[in-house]
């Protein structure tokens, strides 16, 4: 079985947890770039399929980022905020991406 029949749509669905809701994700948008929040083992190809099916719009460019975790303090304990992956989506000019 190869990787390609492996990506259903039942997996491409999985491939966006959701959009990345943060004051510098907001400027992006005005610069047609997306933020969102992707699982681990999703690569740029099954993530660009996900846009193109669930949001209808062609990516131009997808980068993918780690997002570090971070150790912070809740009231006098100690703890981690978890990390993860963001993949910011670069569309064309007049394509649009709307989050209800």
């Amino acid at each position: 079985m190869t990787k390609n029949t492996e990506i259903t749509k039942k997996s491409l669905s999985l491939a966006l947890k959701g959009p990345r809701i943060t004051e510098k994700a907001s400027l992006l948008s005005g610069g047609n770039v997306y933020t969102f929040d992707v699982p681990k083992d999703f690569n740029k190809i099954e993530i660009a399929k996900a846009v193109e099916e669930i949001y209808k719009v062609k990516p131009v460019r997808i980068n993918v980022v780690t997002v570090p975790k971070k150790k912070m303090t809740y009231r006098g304990h100690p703890g981690v905020k978890g990390g993860g992956r963001k993949a910011m989506v670069y569309l064309k000019k007049g394509d649009k991406i709307e989050f209800v």
